[in-house]
């Protein structure tokens, strides 16, 4: 039987893969360790694959997507309307297969590696700003308790200290 469609919940160690026909048989529903991951694709002849667009998504698809295979990503809040019943990797593959032939289903593109490290470098940007912000705010509150008010500013700040 050919396969048409896949849907793939990732995870840390082992990805669920869940293949149907065009006429929408399973062909397959298994897991699979991420060193049998891509010999496994290999192997399949070119289809629609579905994934959930979270960590190391958008590894996976550029992975793929090189073997041939058209790889789509899916915000999760679109593909939590297609859990039929409780919650497990096995389900969420099944759900995600089934999300990604939606005709109206929305798309994220997949980026490439430049920017991904872009990305990374604005986040860590970002996270180093908040905490020097929550470091001055926590010092503002204690020696407010010691009765010594700094003026706002990151310049004051750092001359108090």
């Amino acid at each position: 039987m050919q396969v048409s469609t896949i849907g793939i919940d990732l995870a840390k160690n082992v990805l669920q893969v869940h293949g149907i026909t065009a006429t929408e048989e399973v062909v397959f529903h298994k897991p699979l360790r991420r060193a049998q991951f891509l010999p496994f694709f290999a192997k399949l002849e070119p289809c629609l694959i579905g994934m959930e667009s979270c960590s190391s998504a958008h590894h996976w698809a550029r992975e793929l997507t090189a073997l041939g295979h058209d790889v789509r990503l899916i915000p999760p809040m679109y593909v939590k309307p297609y859990v039929k019943r409780g919650k497990s990797d096995a389900i969420d593959a099944e759900a995600i297969c089934e999300a990604v032939t939606w005709p109206t289903m929305r798309f994220v593109p997949v980026k490439t590696v430049e920017q991904q490290s872009l990305l990374s470098l604005h986040r860590a940007r970002d996270l180093l700003v908040r905490q020097r912000t929550q470091l001055i705010n926590n010092l503002h509150g204690l020696v407010a308790e010691f009765g010594i008010y700094v003026t706002r500013g990151l310049a004051r700040v750092i001359g108090f200290a």
